[in-house]
């Protein structure tokens, strides 16, 4: 099983550890997984901060199909939505979508068993997002919106995470969930695990 994506995933890994997991969401699913269904699953953690889907697709033989994963996670989004800004012709989210459904044929070109879980990314009003945050609220609802379109044309799972943030920012302050709008405390990275064992579900049901 191997986790994929941005700094969300990447969580502080060893990237000279092959097996490092990081201190994130993937440790806590590896953790639960782990003591679920003992033995059944190798883990790994293939997120590196300040990736966009392109840096994903460049590096997909070497960090991905090179270790024949059985289960790709995916979680990106949020580096692109920055970079884009507007977007007002929308430019940057078909780009977006189109290189994500390059890299989805390909794995699974490689892979045809290959089972996939597409996370989408998520947003609240933060430290790092607060000086635009209605463009960053508005194009990460488009972008969420579009990884969902991906997760049905590629018979993937499907992870929703923008609801969940904001029923938890009802309960506690949204730097409690998300430091800074964007990066997950502990307790944002306990919810994403979460709502990704709902997306497992529909892989093994």
């Amino acid at each position: 099983m191997l986790f994929y994506g941005d700094s969300i995933t990447d969580a502080g890994r060893d990237i000279v550890m092959e097996d490092s997991l990081g201190q994130g969401y993937p440790l806590l699913l590896a953790a639960e997984l782990g003591l679920t269904q003992p033995g059944r699953c190798a883990f790994f953690n293939r997120g590196i901060s300040g990736n966009q889907v392109t840096d994903l697709y460049a590096r997909l033989q070497r960090d991905v199909l090179a270790l024949q994963p059985d289960v790709l996670s995916i979680l990106v989004g949020i580096n692109d939505v920055a970079y884009a800004g507007e977007d007002p012709e929308g430019s940057r989210l078909a780009a977006f979508i189109e290189v994500y459904d390059r890299m989805l044929k390909k794995a699974r070109a490689e892979r045809p068993g290959l089972r996939l879980l597409l996370m989408a990314p998520f947003v609240l009003k933060g430290s790092a997002t607060g000086l635009h945050w209605q463009m960053f609220e508005r194009q990460t609802a488009r972008y969420a919106q579009a990884v969902e379109g991906l997760a049905a044309a590629h018979q993937a799972a499907f992870v929703p995470l923008q609801a969940a943030f904001d029923a938890a920012s009802q309960q506690a302050p949204a730097s409690y969930w998300l430091t800074d709008g964007v990066h997950p405390s502990p307790a944002g990275h306990a919810l994403i695990a979460r709502e990704w064992l709902k997306g497992w579900d529909q892989l093994i049901d």
